[in-house]
């Protein structure tokens, strides 16, 4: 009869010296990188790059007077044919507005405001009012004094 030889329970101390050689093993170095300094760049003379630059400006000119402006289309409803506007000075029904943009431009006397879907005479500045108006329009048109 053959003795049979018994097989040793591998204990938690071998197991983690076998599982850290691996670890060694697959670790590998990348080489390092020589960073090289910048070279010198030749500036030019103050005079000229002050020839050269120009005034920035930051939004087109529209021709309208600040004071004149009343508010600034953000949003148009086709359907309903109504238009969000954010107010800049206080507006009442019955006023005349001017609506000008890139492709609008029309004058319509104000019959209908609503704020959160109630009926309002009068709008102060500030506010986001829904306004019904006659044609279409586009964010960005201004809502001006005629």
């Amino acid at each position: 009869m053959a003795l049979k030889k018994k097989k040793k329970k591998a204990t938690k101390r071998a197991v983690k010296k076998a599982s850290k050689k691996v670890i060694k093993k697959t670790v590998k170095r990348k080489p390092v990188r020589k960073v090289s300094k910048p070279k010198a760049v030749k500036r030019k003379s103050a005079k000229k790059k002050l020839a050269k630059k120009k005034p920035i400006q930051k939004k087109a000119f529209t021709g309208i007077p600040k004071e004149d402006i009343i508010g600034v289309i953000t949003h148009y409803f086709p359907k309903v044919r109504a238009a969000v506007v954010k107010l800049k000075v206080p507006l009442s029904v019955g006023q005349t507005v001017k609506i000008k943009g890139h492709t609008t431009d029309f004058t319509q006397n104000i019959t209908s405001m609503q704020l959160d879907h109630a009926p309002l005479t009068v709008a102060k500045k500030g506010q986001e009012i829904g306004l019904q108006v006659n044609s279409r329009v586009r964010q960005h048109d201004l809502v001006v004094k005629p």
